[in-house]
């Protein structure tokens, strides 16, 4: 679809706020006090999450190329895939979408918040936090390095699953079959056919199977999530984007006990570059071994 670079970033924009809120809103359903789903376990917050990958790749995966996510967009412009010149804009948009998803799930979950009395559950609905962080000096060393390690490699395995599904998708060798049919049926033809003529029949129906390709592309996108949250998610939540958990976590540390609660907690500061620079060298990674690889 060709759009302005405009509708691009407010594409980005509602993407992550989309991520966001189905994401986050499964944490906060399970973890915050007097919720439907208080809880009912991991595997929902991994079908949130999931999902909150998943819709935004369907709905806009070719309007702006859904990235939602800063480590993915800086991955690709280290890479070439991406102009430098757009990356600070979206990643604007990423980060704005991300608070203001986060804004909605406060909004919707507020008396819950207001009867939770563990801090952790309520900062978890924001932002990662490390299972193994108990307040003490020694457990926050060892949090950062897990956590660190647990960020990089499931963030290595998102991205680079995602650029190979999407660029090296089942499908993307058709080209080839769909215009040797076409040539085979103008050659059987009465009808005479221009060059022109031909060459747009080709191009639309390899796009057609290209997008379908593309769209079962985008939902194992949604699979992969699930399972990285269900596999790698236990120690620290996780969060394999920079705006997913800065975006959140900014709000958290702005709003008052008056909206979260007098349980409101710290925003657990000294721990937040983790998800934010790990998931960024997983992307550059990622997407220097794909070009690496396959691109060469």
């Amino acid at each position: 679809m060709d759009v302005t670079w405009t509708v691009k970033y407010i594409t980005e924009f509602l993407g992550t706020a989309i991520l966001i809120i189905l994401g986050n809103g499964a944490v906060a359903n399970v973890e915050l006090k007097g919720t439907k789903g208080h809880a009912s376990g991991w595997l929902t917050i991994a079908i949130g999450y999931g999902m909150g990958v998943m819709i935004p790749a369907l709905m806009f995966g070719n309007v702006s190329g859904n990235h939602i996510n800063p480590a993915f967009t800086l991955g690709l412009a280290t890479a070439g895939l991406f102009p430098w010149a757009q990356v600070l804009p979206y990643i604007c948009a990423q980060l704005l979408g991300a608070i203001a998803g986060q804004a909605v799930v406060v909004a919707t979950h507020r008396p819950y918040y207001l009867q939770t009395e563990n801090p952790n559950a309520i900062l978890g609905s924001f932002s990662t936090i490390v299972s193994v962080d108990n307040g003490k000096e020694e457990s926050r060393n060892s949090g950062l390095t897990n956590g660190f390690i647990n960020e990089f490699f499931g963030s290595f395995v998102l991205f680079f699953a995602a650029i190979a599904m999407t660029k090296n998708h089942f499908g993307a060798e058709l080209h080839n079959i769909i215009q040797s049919n076409i040539n085979s049926q103008v050659a059987n033809s009465a009808q005479v056919f221009t060059e022109s003529q031909i060459a747009e029949a080709v191009k639309t129906q390899f796009a057609q199977a290209v997008n379908g390709s593309q769209s079962v592309s985008h939902m194992a996108l949604g699979f992969l999530v699930m399972a990285l949250v269900t596999s790698l998610g236990g120690p620290t939540g996780p969060g394999l984007n920079p705006a997913r958990d800065l975006g959140p976590r900014i709000l958290h540390h702005f709003l008052p006990k008056s909206v979260l609660g007098e349980h409101k907690g710290d925003s657990k500061w000294w721990y937040a570059w983790v998800p934010v620079v790990a998931p960024i060298l997983a992307g550059i990674a990622a997407v220097a071994l794909y070009q690496y690889l396959y691109a060469a």
